[in-house]
């Protein structure tokens, strides 16, 4: 098994703050991650290093069998599919749908004069099929709701076929429907055999879609637990990553956490 991503003993500085401090992390092709922790635990910083968008202060990192300052990152960075509150900002509002997704074929945000072959017209019709927005192509980006945007969003993120995808807390601002129909829609993407290795950070362990195989616990810069998430995600670990007492439990497959105060009345759920 091939890794998409090997990250050994990284350290980014920044004046006297320790951003990341001496991170090992290993992604396989085939492995859909998770990446929580709380404000300020380095999860943004690790991002833009695994996106080639940020040189670690020391340490080697190799992404897609290259390494990381002696790679063209230009020729790089089309092979990594990004998702990110940040990205929403850059799309103009008045670009359809359809645009949106198929422009990420020449990595740009808003069409001007490029030109298009059928094949890319239909593989973004199928992403936008697949990711439930096909009806939504006519419509101008701006008048979408949050939830819509973010599935426009994937869907570009995967017209290049990445070898990575990064989505960096794709449910945020979502309302509680909107986050689950969300999550069902990156069910589908992580169960997918022909996804690419995938990343998904967040906050939640709520927001973990089914699917999802490995863990990663970030706090204050360093690596609390990594691994298959049965074993990197437990109630120690996450106790230790919120400075917080919690249980940890999973219901049909999905996570949750609470703090700890005594029993939850009626409840079946397995803890971990």
């Amino acid at each position: 098994m091939n890794a998409v991503i090997d990250v050994e003993d990284v350290t980014v500085r920044r004046g006297q703050s320790l951003l990341l401090d001496r991170v090992d992390w290993t992604v396989d092709e085939t492995d859909r991650w998770v990446v929580i922790g709380p404000n300020g635990a380095g999860k943004t910083t690790l991002m833009r290093i695994v996106s080639a968008n940020l040189f670690p202060t020391s340490g080697r990192v190799r992404l897609l069998d290259q390494e990381l300052g002696r790679v063209d990152v230009f020729e790089l960075r089309p092979r990594i599919g990004v998702c990110s509150t940040a990205m929403t900002d850059q799309i103009p509002p008045q670009e359809p749908v359809g645009d949106v997704v198929m422009s990420a074929a020449y990595a740009i945000f808003g069409r001007w004069r490029e030109d298009y072959l059928a094949v890319d017209r239909r593989r973004a019709e199928l992403l936008m099929e697949a990711l439930r927005v096909d009806h939504l192509s006519a419509r101008r980006f701006g008048t979408l709701s949050e939830g819509e945007r973010k599935r426009v969003q994937i869907a570009r993120a995967l017209m290049t076929d990445p070898e990575l995808l990064i989505l960096d807390e794709p449910t945020a601002g979502l309302d509680l429907a909107g986050r689950e129909l969300l999550l069902e829609t990156l069910a589908d993407v992580a169960s997918d055999p022909r996804s690419p290795a995938s990343i998904l950070v967040t906050h939640h362990v709520e927001e973990i879609p089914l699917g999802v195989t490995h863990a990663l616990l970030l706090k204050a810069g360093r690596v609390v637990a990594a691994g298959p998430i049965a074993e990197a995600l437990t109630a120690a670990t996450m106790s230790q990553t919120f400075d917080l007492p919690l249980e940890l439990g999973r219901r049909q497959g999905r996570w949750w956490a609470q703090a700890v105060s005594g029993p939850r009345p009626g409840s079946t759920d397995v803890r971990v």
